[in-house]
Formats: structure tokens, sequence, C-alpha cells
């Protein structure tokens, strides 16, 4: 197969994206880009057919190098790279879309780092995979889906990253993601993201990777996946760092896949509500990917609990995600359809 022009990695697993991110980037070949939120916060559907006049674009393409180089948290300042932004945007032969934008700025900083192939890994991209395989048709997918425990399990200890190796992360943030975190919000986005790959997972640019059999037989997945990349398999794509997880400290020393990682949720972490209302809502999509259901008796305490809660921190959810979303009527029919 012909190698990538552009790698896009979606899903529904932050942890299992960017134990993508690490075992891609660790390729020669390859360039991984932060986490860009092209898609839904700096595009919408409206934007498909809209041509930027040039300052309009050498401020995208100025917020997009904000982003990778001085991080998606810090405060956006379109100045501080813009005279470099105009350089690239004076130089692009094709019409100012915003997508044209992105992929000029893909290969810019791909070049820049001496890689071929650049790397972008946003998990909510996959409410847009009918979009980016349609505007990037050289773009291969990845699409990364994990048991929804585990990222159940996952969501609930994120905020407590910044304790465990994330310095970086502010107290906003770690407020954000308390906030974020509900049993049935995060099952019915699972599901949301099934929905969304469910059309795309026989095309031939859409490869799904399961987290659990990835750090159950790493070398075959990653063989697997080269193969659909069209680039040649490197033993050093397996050594990666083992850090960024929400369920211990960082080891940066450490290198490896930890088979260990597939089922942690079984360790314990999760009530038995949790468990009940994540295996409830989403035991067809868990099913048809070979996930087994486990018997839970959660009592009452815990699904009263959990419905009472349910709306209230939906609402404080939608206030405190208005801003990373631009338009939010999208966005929100994107994850109900």
């Amino acid at each position: 197969m012909q190698e990538a022009g552009i790698i896009f990695i979606v899903g529904n697993s932050r942890s299992g994206t960017t134990m993508m991110r690490r075992v891609l980037g660790n390729h020669p070949a390859i360039f991984m880009l932060e986490e860009l939120h092209f898609f839904e916060q700096l595009w919408s559907t409206a934007d498909k057919e809209k041509v930027l006049t040039v300052p309009e674009a050498a401020n995208l393409a100025s917020r997009l190098m904000f982003i990778q180089r001085d991080g998606y948290l810090a405060e956006m300042n379109t100045g501080k790279h813009y005279e470099e932004a105009m350089n690239m945007v004076s130089s692009m032969e094709s019409s100012l879309y915003p997508h044209e934008i992105l992929r000029a700025f893909l290969h810019h900083e791909t070049k820049k780092a001496g890689c071929s192939i650049p790397c972008e890994k946003t998990p909510q991209d996959v409410f847009y995979i009918k979009e980016i395989l349609e505007l990037f048709p050289e773009a291969r997918i990845i699409n990364m889906v994990r048991d929804p425990r585990g990222v159940m399990l996952s969501q609930k200890r994120k905020w407590q990253r910044r304790s465990m190796g994330a310095g970086f992360m502010t107290r906003k943030e770690q407020r954000r993601l308390r906030i974020n975190y509900h049993p049935i919000t995060i099952s019915k986005l699972w599901n949301a993201s099934q929905r969304a790959a469910l059309p795309y997972t026989e095309h031939e640019r859409v490869h799904t990777v399961i987290f659990e059999e990835l750090v159950n037989d790493a070398d075959k997945q990653v063989r697997d996946l080269c193969a659909f990349l069209g680039i040649a398999f490197q033993d050093s794509m397996l050594a990666i760092p083992q850090v960024g997880s929400s369920n211990e400290a960082d080891k940066p020393d450490s290198f490896g896949i930890k088979t260990e990682r597939a089922g942690n949720w079984e360790k314990g972490g999760l009530n038995k509500g949790e468990v009940w209302f994540c295996q409830r809502i989403c035991r067809a999509y868990m099913l048809s990917y070979g996930y087994s259901v486990k018997p839970v008796n959660p009592g009452v305490f815990y699904p009263v609990w959990y419905y009472i809660s349910f709306p209230f921190k939906i609402m404080l959810a939608l206030l405190f995600n208005l801003h990373r979303m631009k338009n939010i009527g999208e966005a929100i029919r994107r994850r109900l359809r």
C-alpha cells in the first residue's frame, strides 16, 4: 500500500490515542504533532467552502503554531508566530480554505522536524471522520477503541494527573476534568464515538485498533498498522516511555507497552454503580467488540444518586466547555446523532 500522506489518530480513549501517538512518534519518518483541536474548535461545517483572506489565513496558521509550540492550555497569543505564519501562507499555491491551511501547517512543521509524514492526534476527531476522508484524500485514520470501563476509570482519575507527572496541567483544567466526569456522560460519549466510526470500519483508509489487543500483542498489532500506513516496521516503535497514565505515576525511565493496562478497571477504582451504568448503556457495542459484561448489583443508592446528579453535571460541563467549541450546536449534534 502507498505510504500515508497524513495520519490522524482518533478514538474513544485518550489514553489509547496517546499510546498510539508515542508508538508512531518513534518511527523516523513520522512527526507527531500536539493535539491541535482543529475540527470543532477552529473549524465547523460552515467553513468547508469558505475562502479566507490572507490575514485570516495567517491568523489561523499562527494559532496552530502557537498550540503546537506553546501548548494548547497556554493563553493564546496569535501574534507570537504571525510573521512565520504569514510567510507560510504567502508561499501556498492552493486556495486559502481553512483545511488547506491545516494541511500546509502539518507539512510545514513536519519538514522543520526533518520528517516526511505528519501525524496529529485529537480523540474527538472521531466525530469528523467523514470530513477528514473527504478533505484529506491522502490521509489515513487510526481509530482507537478501548473497553468503556477502562475509559471510565481513566476519565475518573484524569484530574489527578497533575500530581503524577503532568505538572503543566493548570488547576483550572483540573476543575474542568472533574466536572466533566459522570458515569452516564462517559458511557453515552463512548457509544457516540462508536456510532460515528461504525460507517467507516471497512473503509480502506480507516484502521481500527483495539487497545487491549495492542497492549497484549503489541508486535503483531504494530506490524499490521505499519502495513496499513505503508511504512516499514521499526523495533524502536515498541519502546515507548511509561508515562501519561491516569492510574499510576509517570516512569519516564521505563520503556515498553505494559500488558497490565488491559483490564485495569477490574483491579478497583470504579464503584458498582459506575460499572452498572457503563455496561447497561454500552452493552450492545461492548459485545460487538468482544468485551464481556460482568454481573453486578448496584443496589439502590448509586442509581438514584447518579440519575439525580446527571442533569446538574451536564449543565456544569457544558458551561466549562463552551469556549472549546466553535459551533456548540454542531458539536452537540455530532455527539447525539
